[in-house]
């Protein structure tokens, strides 16, 4: 079973963060909510989420993979979280998943991991694209190596679904997809 972290920040993205955590548990994988410190987090339209942890206990620990929602202000106050920086890099060094959508791909960006990189965000989220030298793709998912990158909440539940194949192949993700009873054409 793949230990998983997704940081939330006050401002997040709530689709984002709802169907990240909630794919990603259906797939059976540990699914660790951490917050930046250890108050409830009002995300971008006012649904409050209660963190399992803080991220300062999360950092106690080891993950396969770290999923970063997006909206605003919260992945801001992510990026400005030098603790968050310190355990994308960290991930990254170790050859573990780094997964961001929607604003969120700035944060990867700004920590040094897209330089070289193909990758993607919500429009207009990266700035200077030419100056942190990713190779910027309008694509709904994008995966580079280990970085994973897509576009916001319209892309949530494929972007969820494709970290679910990622690390624990088609079958788990075909498993987790079936009931949710999408449209197949």
């Amino acid at each position: 079973m793949a230990d998983i972290l997704v940081p939330l920040a006050q401002g997040c993205e709530e689709l984002e963060a709802i169907t990240i955590t909630d794919l990603l548990t259906r797939a059976d994988f540990n699914v660790v909510s951490a917050g930046l410190d250890a108050q409830a987090v009002t995300a971008s339209r006012g649904m409050v989420l209660v963190p399992r942890m803080t991220l300062a206990e999360a950092m106690q620990q080891e993950f396969d993979m770290i999923v970063l929602p997006g909206g605003q202000p919260g992945a801001d106050h992510l990026n400005n979280d030098p603790r968050i920086h310190e355990f994308v890099k960290k991930m990254y060094a170790a050859g573990k998943y780094v997964a961001a959508i929607c604003a969120a791909p700035k944060i990867l960006a700004d920590a040094g991991l897209l330089q070289g990189k193909r990758a993607t965000s919500f429009p207009g989220a990266i700035t200077n694209i030419e100056q942190y030298g990713i190779d910027y793709q309008e694509q709904s998912i994008v995966i580079d190596g280990k970085i994973v990158t897509s576009r916001g909440p319209g892309t949530a539940m494929d972007f969820a679904l494709t970290l679910i194949e990622l690390l624990a192949g088609k079958a788990k993700r075909d498993e987790v997809e079936a009931p949710l009873q999408r449209p197949t054409a």
